[in-house]
């Protein structure tokens, strides 16, 4: 596989934004692509809501572990498009090695969703779907996996 078949999502966590789109562009491109997530200050877990309203897209992300970006970085890992969606990922992720095209797609943090159980998945949905919509259907000069497919 060529470099650039490889991807890296990062947001601040790892427990939300980045698990979703990870999972979206592994449902999308199968096995066509290499797509890791990592965080910058990793969470314990998932959240839990993040993982319900995947499951209702049939995608099931409830063993996946949060992992540190920097331990990626430590390791060696070369990525050919590293995507932050989160807003303060942007300036402190490191730059890795190699040939990367770097990425900006801020998102609001799913873990910040507030109301009522229903309110917060409802938002947390919102969130997914917002995700969902900009992988499928990039703005002109925006990432976009199906150009890395052809």
């Amino acid at each position: 596989m060529p470099q650039t078949s490889k991807i890296l999502i990062i947001c601040q966590h790892n427990s939300g934004r980045s698990q979703i789109a990870e999972a979206y562009l592994r449902k999308f491109a199968g096995d066509l692509l290499e797509v890791e997530s990592a965080g910058l200050e990793p969470a314990p877990v998932v959240n839990p809501l993040v993982v319900e309203v995947m499951r209702e897209e049939g995608i099931d992300i409830s063993q996946k572990k949060p992992q540190n970006v920097f331990e990626l970085y430590r390791q060696g890992n070369l990525y050919g498009h590293v995507i932050t969606v989160c807003f303060d990922a942007e300036s402190k992720c490191p730059i890795f090695p190699g040939v990367t095209k770097r990425w900006y797609h801020p998102f609001p943090d799913p873990a910040l969703v507030e109301g009522t159980r229903q309110e917060k998945i409802e938002k947390v949905r919102q969130i997914r779907d917002m995700i969902k919509e900009k992988l499928l259907n990039p703005s002109e000069g925006e990432f976009s996996f199906r150009e890395l497919l052809k």
